[in-house]
């Protein structure tokens, strides 16, 4: 007995042929490992960023981290840059080199950058060097690594002679927005501490709890 093959019709094999076509997505990785259309940009941070970073007076997008060998979070440091931007320090335990990362509004160019100073230190002259995506600027015995973003500018700044240039360097681009084990050793809490209310040791526990001056004998 011959068995006759059966043939789909047009109408069902067409959108089965698309489907396979289309599996591998925009944005994906196609066979040879490069995307097939650019990512699309990342949503404003939302959660605990959010809140913690909004209690502050920070605006969420501009909380950056970023790390470098021997050098801790002074955690008193962390707080607001202008109207709502953000700053942080590190500390190095051995030499007490400051690591300072800043990250406001604006935007950075080669007509701007040497107008805008190193380290907030205003009427000092300031030199700009392109380095790959960033900038390093020199002035008044600070340096600085600079990186913009969209509609904002990360910048890492140190002494001079405190901070070599590769650590410099290395930390701008280490330079990232915080995941969530991060932001809560960055930011504090968005909850108001507790208060314990204090107690008076000359309140009486009788009466109307007024204070209890009575003068001893003798005095």
């Amino acid at each position: 007995m011959i068995r006759r093959a059966r043939v789909l019709p047009v109408l069902v094999l067409a959108p089965l042929l698309l489907t396979a076509c289309g599996s591998e997505k925009a944005g994906h990785p196609g066979p040879s490992g490069t995307a097939s259309a650019a990512a699309p940009a990342a949503d404003p941070p939302t959660g605990e960023l959010a809140s913690r970073a909004q209690a502050m007076g920070v605006a969420p997008e501009l909380v950056y981290v970023t790390e470098a060998p021997g050098f801790t979070l002074a955690q008193q440091s962390v707080g607001v840059l202008g109207d709502d931007g953000f700053s942080a320090t590190w500390v190095d335990g051995d030499t007490n080199a400051l690591l300072r990362l800043a990250v406001d509004r604006g935007t950075l160019t080669t007509d701007t950058c040497p107008e805008q100073p190193v380290g907030d230190m205003s009427g000092e002259h300031t030199t700009c060097e392109r380095d790959g995506g960033a900038w390093y600027r020199t002035g008044a015995g600070r340096h600085e690594y600079a990186l913009s973003e969209q509609g904002h500018v990360v910048r890492v700044s140190a002494e001079t002679d405190a901070v070599p240039r590769d650590v410099l360097r290395a930390a701008a681009l280490a330079a990232h927005r915080p995941d969530a084990a991060e932001t809560d050793r960055l930011l504090p809490s968005a909850e108001p501490a507790p208060t314990t209310p204090v107690e008076r040791g000359d309140l009486p526990p009788f009466g109307d709890g007024a204070p209890d001056s009575r003068v001893d004998v003798g005095g």
